[in-house]
């Protein structure tokens, strides 16, 4: 293979989109999102340049001030709590979608108020319905 050939086309390409390998405005970041758009429509095809562009955008999102007080408040979260909120956000749920699997409408708020833990029971719970491990909730150092 002639290495030569493929770094000019490497030079050219980030030439035009730098973003692909760092994101370093607000203005890159939202050009990034759309591109990522654009791409997951045909997911196999880009998946290389997908995981190049993920990795730019999660290092903007860690970095960047504007995400700053978002990823404090996340940090300080326990991690079933935030798999909760997650799951319950990507499922357009309430807490009362969740009663079965938690208890009452109060005490799934308790629980994500953080008054209250995740009992193994309601892990198992969780992961039947989710149809997800139950080793998501929790912290993985």
């Amino acid at each position: 293979m002639r290495f030569s050939t493929l770094k000019q086309k490497a030079v050219d390409f980030f030439s035009e989109a730098s973003f692909i390998g760092r994101i370093h405005s607000e203005s890159e970041y939202e050009q990034a999102l759309e591109l990522m758009d654009e791409l997951i429509e045909d997911y196999d095809r880009y998946l290389p340049l997908i995981e190049v562009l993920s990795i730019s955008i999660e290092k903007w999102e860690d970095e960047s001030s504007e995400f700053a007080e978002f990823n404090k408040r996340i940090s300080s979260l326990d991690d079933g709590i935030a798999v909760l909120r997650t799951l319950m956000d990507q499922h357009q749920l309430k807490a009362e979608d969740l009663k079965k699997e938690l208890g009452s409408k109060s005490l799934v708020s308790m629980i994500l108020n953080g008054s209250r833990n995740l009992t193994r029971d309601h892990i198992q719970a969780l992961s039947a319905r989710f149809n997800i491990s139950p080793s998501v909730f929790f912290h993985r150092a």
